[in-house]
């Protein structure tokens, strides 16, 4: 039983680290293919590209500030449905809950490497210890 246990935790924890690492490369390289720059006068990662999680939420943050200097501080819910800002409210809500949810594609990834590395640690110890050679004896 252990030693399947052991087994399955090594395979199931390389699966999970191999599958971590694809993730946060589609990932990035799809966010690099859209050839966004953070702009220059975000509060972190200015003039970037976007292509990783500090600096898709970086942009995230500088278009929601872009967004309630427009709007006057209000949300596309608070705006009248006649308010011409209100079409820039909607897409700046849209651009960030797509970075937004990369950033969190980028924490998803990168537990399931984190989490597959340990599955496979526990897997190596959970191996069962060589046998002691018939005649010796172990001091405990």
């Amino acid at each position: 039983m252990r030693k399947v246990a052991a087994i399955t935790s090594i395979a199931v924890g390389i699966v999970m680290s191999i599958a971590g690492i694809v993730a946060w490369v589609v990932v990035s390289t799809t966010l690099e293919d859209q050839r966004i720059t953070v702009a220059d006068d975000a509060n972190c990662a200015a003039g970037d590209g976007v292509n990783g999680p500090i600096s898709a939420f970086c942009q995230a943050d500088i278009i929601d500030h872009h967004t309630q200097e427009i709007t006057g501080g209000k949300t596309y819910a608070e705006l009248a449905q006649d308010d011409p800002t209100r079409a820039t409210a909607m897409d700046s809500a849209f651009l960030q809950a797509s970075l937004f949810t990369s950033v969190v594609a980028f924490g998803v990834a990168g537990m399931a490497f984190v989490l597959g590395i340990v599955l496979t640690l526990i897997g190596l110890a959970l191996r069962a210890p060589a046998p002691v050679a018939s005649g010796t004896t172990t001091s405990t």
